[in-house]
């Protein structure tokens, strides 16, 4: 650890028990997270098997923009890219793609992915939709025939892969308009439907922001905190 780096490290974990009220009302995993001594940036967290191009990931494992990340059954991993923070859950494959240390974009080719950005555009590509986003907290859940999209907060221009005039850009807070994104519209489907909030926190999203020295827009705003 860099000169430093401890103190930096236990700030951190000081800064977000207070974020997440402590004690008892703490999940596990967020519970691991602070007990995490690595410095910001790279793999804070693993639970199972991890892999970073091909080669087991470990706490501490650098992750840069055209690298990829894979999660087994049972296996998570939570990590920094700069000012981005991610939380990959099992069974799950994530390519990245930019410069330097800066993520522009992410395809997402399944599983389950919870992710904050810093400012800046980004894009997210899944099997079924194409995303734009812009200081965006958000979730996504890939199946074969349609991609989960939860905006948590923020802005986010959704287009359906298999039907580029099906679009619609969604503005929220807290989570206030999850949507599917399907393959192929065949009535009554349509290719960007409602959807509800499922399989991801608040929590998860204050720790998220927390790695990387900010806090969700909701914090603070005397809206009770939800975990779907």
């Amino acid at each position: 650890m860099k000169p430093g780096g401890e103190f930096l490290a236990r700030g951190r974990r000081d800064w977000l028990k207070r974020a997440l009220l402590g004690g008892a009302a703490m999940p596990l995993l967020l519970r691991d997270v602070l007990a995490a001594r690595t410095p910001p940036g790279g793999m804070v967290m693993i639970k199972g098997e991890v892999r970073v191009n091909g080669s087991a990931a470990r706490t501490g494992t650098r992750v840069a923009p055209g690298d990829r990340v894979v999660t087994a059954t049972g296996g998570l991993a939570v990590f920094v890219v700069g000012k981005d923070a991610f939380l990959l859950r099992q069974g799950s494959e994530l390519h990245t793609a930019g410069g330097g240390a800066l993520i522009a974009s992410l395809r997402l080719v399944t599983g389950k992915l919870l992710s904050v950005f810093g400012k800046g555009a980004r894009s997210i590509t899944t099997p079924t939709a194409t995303i734009g986003i812009r200081g965006t907290g958000i979730y996504l859940e890939v199946e074969p025939e349609r991609s989960y999209v939860c905006t948590c907060y923020g802005v986010a221009d959704l287009q359906a892969s298999n039907m580029p005039a099906a679009r619609e850009t969604v503005r929220t807070t807290h989570h206030d308009a999850p949507r599917y994104v399907y393959a192929r519209g065949e009535m009554p489907i349509k290719m960007i439907e409602l959807a509800p909030v499922i399989n991801h926190s608040d929590a998860e999203l204050i720790m998220l922001e927390a790695l990387v020295g900010r806090e969700p827009p909701f914090v603070g705003s005397g809206r009770q905190y939800q975990d779907y």
